[in-house]
């Protein structure tokens, strides 16, 4: 089950990666910003920072997380409490986009999703 955890710990890590290129590095093409965050052309500007803080937010999210998925066999402490802080902030970040904004239910299950379900698998480990 340990492989598991660490199988679905690393992919919420990549999706947060994702998620990274999305706010920072491509908000500003329209695909992106208009089509997946739902900002108009007209606020890009001033609502780029915000994305860029973001996307680095989910992006230390993602190294945290990736780094407790491989240390979780050699240093077992450090490697679950990453795991855990990681996936565990992904999870309530997923949940406060829903509370905030109904509208944003598939977004929210797409960031919360898999690190719940790795935090699901870690009770049989922990």
């Amino acid at each position: 089950m340990l492989a598991i955890v660490q199988i679905l710990a690393i992919l919420a890590a990549v999706l947060h990666v994702y998620i990274f290129t999305l706010e920072t590095l491509r908000f500003g093409l329209p695909q992106v910003h208009r089509g997946i965050f739902g900002v108009a052309d007209t606020d890009v500007a001033a609502v780029r920072p915000w994305a860029f803080n973001q996307g680095f937010y989910n992006l230390f999210l993602a190294v945290g997380t990736f780094v407790g998925a491989l240390l979780v066999r050699s240093v077992e402490a450090a490697g679950w409490a990453l795991i855990v802080m990681g996936c565990g902030s992904m999870v309530l970040a997923a949940l406060v986009l829903l509370a905030t904004d109904r509208r944003m239910v598939k977004a929210a299950a797409s960031q919360g999703t898999i690190p719940a379900l790795a935090l699901l698998a870690s009770l049989t480990q922990l």
